[in-house]
């Protein structure tokens, strides 16, 4: 295996001279880590020393495997030398040296994605004797993972961490609160798990599915397994980003707390937890009782999360019960607003001068943009290219995730057997021609794209197979796009790429991922009779 099978495709890569050498790596090899990369040397002796059966000891050797922090480099920068002397692993920062650990990790093989060695007789392990260079496009290479639609165990949490650390991804977008479920311990309002955190059934399917499963589901974090989550990412250079919804997709926290909801307009502790999809009714009342409850609640999600962005939500809040509530009509007239359509941006505009005045940045899906918003505010533009398009042009900065193109819950193939069938087909291919970037952007303005995620909602994912089907292979190519500096999505060699997979599959089979083989899904993976949503046709490019 050489640099040419390497997922995300490197900026730079040859062979050493003058022929296609290997490095021996054998129980002698020892690991020398200079200043500041003590925690990536603690990650390969527990990730590629585990599956290798190598020890990696520590060594002051200059023969063996070096990391050193180089800072010419720029910070995710790295830059992997193997020649007949060494292997060193230099980055612009602990980052940097972390991503060249994991490109050096795909040029053992698959057998390296193991747990524990598959050959416990096998003495010696060949590295490719090559020369990367590389650095990634981005600075936001992001993974949404929705857990309060079917909530997703610690474990597979930690799980998707680490299968996003092998694709060099560093922002998990953490949809912590929904509708249908609140995930994360909050200890001034025990109700919000206690409640909120359980329903009573679940719709199989789309919701216009006639099927039910009949038992409760549910679960939470507590805040010592979200500290854990957390400081595990860290380890992995990676930022967990966590969103709790306002003022919209909030019938759990209502179910469990019914003063914040609408209660002029009807009976709030008649509310459980939506056992249903789609866009819940029920949203926030616009009261300074609602905002001081969320005010602590942040609070304590502040306490627990490090990361300079917090996400609100802010989308889908639909007005008609603010609009026969005289709460908030007379909120309305209060502020001098024009209408119930202002109230959306004013919940929005309170918690980010809140957010600011701790030293964090307000960030939410591209409806927050409606009725204004603050100059440090960022935007997640998931209805198309359009609302990232307008914010960058406001001077707001962006992570394009537009529906169309890497919403991840959207089918993979127009075939009978695609299990639970949703939005438009989108294409390993698809994804792999995915831009981010408006075309239409001046090069000022684009500077304003943090990057791109992809996004996993799990409405019709009752479990981490399921997950694993829908994210993947599509996660692999949405990795490329998010690091690698690719030409037009026209011009870009999807061919090269799924030769490249072909190595990649055996990785994914190796880490136990249950994708969506290039053949189609096998028999486990299809839901016969279980209905979807499909959307014929290519999806709009705006």
């Amino acid at each position: 295996m050489g640099f040419e099978d390497l997922i995300p495709a490197p900026r730079k890569g040859r062979w050493v001279p003058p022929a296609r050498g290997a490095f021996p790596l054998d129980e002698e090899t020892v690991l020398r880590a200079e200043p500041g990369t003590e925690g990536v040397a603690r990650w390969l002796r527990g990730t590629v020393g585990a599956a290798t059966g190598l020890p990696f000891a520590e060594g002051r050797d200059d023969n063996g495997i070096v990391l050193r922090v180089d800072p010419e480099l720029a910070p995710e920068a790295y830059r992997l030398v193997v020649d007949g002397h060494a292997i060193r692993v230099d980055g612009g920062s602990a980052a940097g040296v972390f991503w060249g650990a994991q490109t050096f990790r795909q040029l053992l093989g698959p057998d390296a994605f193991r747990r524990a060695p598959v050959d416990p007789a096998r003495r010696e392990w060949d590295v490719p004797m090559v020369v990367i260079e590389d650095a990634p496009r981005f600075r936001w290479r992001g993974l949404m993972l929705d857990v309060a639609r079917h909530f997703l165990p610690k474990d597979g949490v930690l799980r998707y961490l680490d299968l996003m650390a092998a694709h060099k991804l560093n922002v998990l977008h953490f949809h912590l609160t929904d509708d249908q479920g609140w995930r994360i311990e909050i200890r001034e309002y025990p109700r919000l798990t206690e409640v909120g955190a359980w329903r009573a059934r679940t719709k199989f399917g789309h919701r216009a599915s006639p099927l039910w499963e009949e038992k409760p589901h549910g679960g939470h974090y507590t805040q010592d397994d979200i500290r854990e989550i957390v400081a595990y990412a860290a380890e992995r250079h990676i930022t967990v980003v966590p969103e709790i919804d306002v003022p919209g997709h909030s019938q759990a926290a209502i179910a469990a707390y019914p003063e914040l909801g609408n209660t002029d307009v009807i009976d709030t502790t008649a509310l459980s937890v939506w056992d249903d999809w789609g866009i819940s009714p029920h949203v926030l009342a616009p009261t300074d009782n609602t905002l001081r409850f969320y005010e602590g609640v942040f609070e304590e999600v502040l306490e627990l999360f490090p990361s300079r962005f917090i996400h609100v939500g802010g989308d889908e809040c639909p007005k008609d019960q603010w609009r026969r509530s005289a709460v908030a009509r007379a909120r309305v007239k209060e502020l001098g607003l024009a209408g119930e359509e202002g109230l959306q941006a004013w919940f929005i505009g309170h918690f980010d001068r809140w957010l600011t005045a701790r030293g964090r940045r307000l960030i939410g899906w591209d409806e927050i943009l409606e009725g204004g918003l603050a100059p440090g505010a960022a935007v997640s533009s998931w209805r198309g290219y359009a609302g990232g398009v307008t914010a960058a042009r406001a001077g707001h900065d962006v992570v394009m995730c537009p529906e169309q193109h890497v919403y991840l819950d959207h089918r993979q193939d127009a075939g009978a057997d695609e299990p639970v069938p949703i939005g438009y087909v989108r294409t390993l291919e698809d994804v792999f021609r995915f831009e981010p970037v408006p075309p239409e952007l001046t090069p000022e303005e684009a500077r304003h794209v943090l990057g791109t995620q992809a996004n996993v909602w799990t409405e019709v994912m009752e479990d981490a197979a399921r997950v694993d089907y829908q994210a993947f292979p599509r996660l692999a190519a949405f990795a490329e796009v998010a690091w690698s500096t690719l030409p037009a999505p026209p011009e870009r060699d999807f061919a090269g790429f799924e030769r490249r997979m072909t190595a990649h599959y055996r990785r994914l089979d190796a880490l136990g991922v249950a994708y969506r083989p290039p053949t189609g899904p096998r028999p486990w993976q299809r839901r016969p009779g279980v209905l979807g949503r499909p959307i014929d046709g290519p999806p709009p490019n705006r």
